[in-house]
């Protein structure tokens, strides 16, 4: 696995993976409407594009497929962390994770962690500061706010 930079021309595989990762993996934890909710009919990709522009957004290959994406704001907000459905478990997420918090000059690390995402995150060192509900067009979504001490300051 190789971990690089974001370039726009990631954009549709990063939407692709996001939308069968939630799909897949986060659908042990949340409805069917929820996932669609989540989801949403398309993801925006001039949205995304000029998110993963500002954001600092590492993107994990290998082989020459994208198997994950994350990224992170200037102030250590993590937005984003999705591992491909079939590359589970094999370190990528903590591999993103651990670039992402090399990256950011702040001090605290702050994550919005859905229930699926949540374990990762408490392996990882993040403290649960409170359990939120995120409406989606007509659901709401239960996820976690999370933070942490930046290892890497």
């Amino acid at each position: 696995m190789i971990l690089r930079s974001y370039q726009p021309a990631d954009c549709a595989q990063l939407a692709a993976l996001f939308y069968g990762t939630v799909h897949s993996v986060n659908a042990r934890d949340y409805t069917p409407a929820e996932l669609d909710a989540w989801t949403g009919s398309s993801v925006d990709l001039d949205a995304w594009n000029r998110s993963f522009l500002e954001h600092y957004t590492v993107v994990a290959e290998e082989n020459g497929i994208i198997v994950g994406f994350g990224d992170m704001d200037a102030t250590g907000y993590l937005d984003r962390l999705f591992v491909h459905k079939d590359a589970q478990g094999r370190g990528i997420g903590s591999a993103i994770c651990d670039a992402l918090e090399r990256a950011v000059s702040s001090e605290m690390i702050t994550t919005h962690a859905s229930i699926t995402a949540k374990p990762f995150f408490l392996r990882r060192g993040y403290l649960l500061v409170e359990e939120q509900q995120v409406r989606r067009g007509k659901e709401r979504l239960t996820n976690f706010v999370m933070q942490k001490k930046n290892p890497a300051r």
